[in-house]
């Protein structure tokens, strides 16, 4: 198969995973539409608060996971879930990080990542990972539930000693406390960012002034409204994700959880040193529990937003813990709030690079990447960090590519004769097919030699493309001159053009179909595939222009070499017309 047909079928591709996405978004559509509410009330028409998990439900120290209880919502008068009730805002600034804390349940609402613009237009506009607006709702949300004492839930009223906390110069951590103190409970959940991280450290530590034992567990959730894909360009996993080891197992286990299926498959799992995760491209947001838990039970919740909305809730709770009278604990935990980069997640938690969804080729995405952060660190940029990989690959393909030229330039050097046989039985296809399978063994030329060596490289390319779209290093990554983001399209559609003239080129140098349909269709692929990857990442459209020349290049030497340029056949060309004498060699 020659190269357009290989461009065809790799595009095909897309496009049908374009269309299935469709199909999803239409029936996820379909299925929020359908939901009915989750917000209930009591008998005098009070609203209950069901997005919190049920404190009966957190699991005992060393309980086997069959002791869980299924998760519940818990009924507790207030609010509806999902709205955004302001018991006073105070912000937290670090280098990396601007958060917004609402003192009612100590309630991340939103999370501004200062060093990621939101685009190259407007730089100072960084981009909102958590956010509070109607119809964005995306926040983080960590509370106490108790079966024996006072808790404050997320929706309990803390107090803050001010309402504006900056990361000075000079100093690496900033640590903000916040009090609630009820029937002779107090706690106090203090949040630390430290300079250059994207990972806060959230604690809650409880002191027990009652004449009681306290019995309790923390819960930490991410909360989330529907999401809104149909504007996207280029589809990538936006919803929920968890990870940890079975109580009874010994291997990671990472599960994507979609929104729109929690109604129906709720998380309900007991898992040993996990994570819960709300993830988009380049970004994500993730709760990752303390060292000293044993293990949490991992949970999720449906109900309805101020609005209407669905609302979907995905969190742990930890085992339970006793505080005696005069005693107190700490319950910890780690939220991060960041882009994913790679070497940063796998220090946070274990597994937590996952997240990087490369999807069923990361066995060969992930040394793609490796390859081109070591060409970056080389040359310190990642347009030619590109390049180079091309250049890589196609030398690892070398023999591969070499065989199916040289069965392409067999082909071509045949195409006199096959004219022949198309004008003396051209009338006749079944004749015509078998004097053609004739010659192809006469000549001992495998017409399915150009193919098979091209098919084993598309993994490779379709790899490559999932690292060019979701590797958060390459974002707004320049080139040169006019290529400011990698991740873009081309401003001028520069690439894209030269990408259709290389395809035409590679189109005169392979042999033509002997079907004038197919050769018609052959023409128009070269504009069609133009316009097709003009809105592609140029990151992505770089390397098929690199590719491409390489392949023209390679192609031209071993027709050259094989006598299959036009050139050299010329002469049998100008006999076209008269039959071809077909003699075994």
């Amino acid at each position: 198969m020659d190269s357009q047909r290989l461009i065809l079928v790799v595009a095909f591709s897309f496009v049908l995973l374009l269309m299935w996405q469709a199909w999803n978004d239409d029936n996820a559509a379909l299925l929020k539409q359908s939901q009915t509410s989750a917000m209930t009330t009591t008998a005098n028409g009070t609203p209950v608060r069901n997005d919190l998990p049920s404190a009966t439900n957190a699991p005992q120290t060393n309980a086997p996971a069959g002791d869980v209880p299924t998760a519940r919502a818990s009924v507790v008068p207030g609010a509806p879930a999902g709205t955004s009730t302001d018991g006073g805002q105070i912000r937290l600034i670090s280098d990396v990080l601007s958060l917004t804390i609402n003192t009612q349940g100590g309630v991340v609402q939103r999370a501004d990542l200062s060093k990621y613009p939101i685009n190259l237009e407007h730089p100072d506009q960084a981009v909102r990972l958590l956010n509070d607006a109607p119809g964005l709702f995306n926040v983080a949300q960590s509370g106490l539930r108790a079966t024996s004492g006072a808790a404050p839930d997320h929706y309990a009223a803390f107090k803050a000693e001010g309402n504006d906390f900056r990361l000075a110069d000079g100093q690496d951590k900033l640590v903000v406390p916040l009090t609630w103190e009820q029937d002779g409970i107090k706690v106090t959940k203090t949040f630390t960012l430290t300079r250059g991280n994207y990972a806060v450290d959230v604690s809650q530590t409880v002191t027990n002034n009652s004449a009681a034992p306290w019995v309790g567990s923390q819960y930490r959730q991410l909360q989330r409204g529907p999401i809104d894909s149909s504007m996207a360009l280029v589809y990538t996993y936006t919803g929920g994700v968890y990870a940890g080891t079975p109580v009874a197992g010994d291997r990671l286990a990472y599960q994507k959880t979609p929104l729109e299926e929690l109604p129906k498959k709720p998380v309900d799992v007991s898992l040993k040193d996990g994570w819960v995760a709300m993830i988009q491209h380049y970004f994500l947001s993730a709760w990752v529990p303390s060292d000293k838990e044993d293990f949490n039970h991992f949970y999720s919740l449906t109900s309805t937003q101020g609005n209407g909305l669905p609302l979907y809730t995905l969190g742990m709770m930890s085992p339970a813990q006793t505080i005696a009278p005069g005693a107190s604990n700490e319950f910890s935990s780690r939220l991060y709030l960041g882009p994913k980069i790679q070497d940063d997640l796998e220090k946070v938690a274990t597994g937590l690079d996952l997240t990087v969804d490369y999807g069923m080729l990361h066995f060969i995405a992930k040394p793609i990447f490796w390859l081109l952060s070591l060409f970056y660190a080389w040359v310190g940029n990642w347009g030619w960090a590109i390049v180079l990989v091309t250049v890589l690959i196609k030398l690892v393909f070398y023999p591969l590519s070499e065989s199916s030229y040289r069965s392409m330039a067999n082909m071509r050097k045949l195409q006199p004769k096959l004219a022949s046989l198309k004008e003396r039985y051209g009338e006749d296809k079944q004749k015509f097919s078998e004097e053609m399978m004739k010659l192809y063994r006469t000549e001992k030329i495998n017409p399915l030699g150009g193919c098979l060596p091209m098919l084993v490289q598309i993994p490779v390319f379709i790899a490559l493309y999932w690292v060019l779209v979701e590797s958060v290093e390459l974002r707004q990554a320049p080139w040169i001159l006019w290529i400011n983001d990698l991740t873009a399209k081309d401003p001028y559609f520069v690439l894209p053009i030269i990408m259709g003239i290389s395809m035409w080129l590679q189109h005169k140098l392979n042999p033509q179909p002997m079907d004038e349909m197919q050769r018609k269709v052959f023409q128009i692929l070269p504009p069609v595939f133009t316009v097709f990857f003009a809105f592609f990442p140029s990151g992505l459209v770089l390397y098929w222009v690199v590719n491409n020349i390489l392949s023209i290049a390679q192609q031209w030497f071993i027709n050259k070499r094989m006598g299959a340029l036009d050139s050299d056949l010329e002469p049998a060309n100008a006999k076209a017309n008269t039959p071809v004498k077909l003699t075994k060699k």
